[in-house]
């Protein structure tokens, strides 16, 4: 009766180390998971400013409203020690036909005042000519294009405000969806095989 206690006492302890031991499992496999999300979250947090610095050559000349007008977007080129919280500055203008009677057909260019790229967000303004001035919000992705010789590598989706301005200084807004495509790169196009 004796070793007969002890087996069923021994078989016992055992069952109670194995659920331990199973606790124990789920406590580490736990512990590498909060790792693993936390480490997650710093690799995304940490992906914006990779982001600004993979689209920092996306300066070129996109598509704009109608055919021949473009807007041309020059991208700050990242410094080696830059402080990576501040976001890249964007230069650069838009040239369109003009809309009024007085200068209709007429080539303008509006450039850039202000202009940003923090991560895949891109904002402008433009200086105001002729009464008319542009805000853009939007952001910067990848287009279909797979190599930068064909339309569209590069797109800029977003919304598009023209102010116009009347002759009591206030502003009256039209704003617009709008993408923009990348021409091609025609002075760096690839030889053909």
């Amino acid at each position: 009766m004796f070793k007969r206690d002890a087996r069923f006492r021994f078989q016992c302890q055992s069952k109670v180390q194995s659920g331990l031991m199973t606790s124990a499992n789920y406590g580490i496999l736990l512990s590498i998971f909060a790792v693993l999300a936390m480490t997650g979250l710093s690799a995304q947090n940490s992906g914006t400013t990779h982001s600004a610095v993979a689209f920092s050559d996306a300066s070129g000349m996109y598509s704009f409203e109608r055919e021949g007008e473009f807007v041309q977007i020059t991208i700050e080129q990242p410094a080696p020690k830059r402080d990576v919280a501040k976001p890249l500055s964007v230069t650069g203008f838009i040239s369109r036909y003009a809309d009024t009677d007085s200068d209709r057909g007429a080539f303008l260019d509006y450039f850039i005042s202000k202009g940003s790229l923090d991560g895949d967000k891109i904002v402008f303004t433009t200086k105001t000519v002729h009464g008319i001035f542009y805000e853009f919000n939007g952001t910067i992705a990848r287009g279909a294009a797979i190599t930068k010789d064909k339309d569209g590598y590069y797109e800029i989706r977003g919304t598009l405000t023209q102010n116009t301005v009347g002759p009591d200084k206030t502003a009256s807004p039209r704003t617009r969806e709008i993408t923009m495509k990348l021409y091609p790169d025609v002075d760096n196009e690839t030889p053909k095989k």
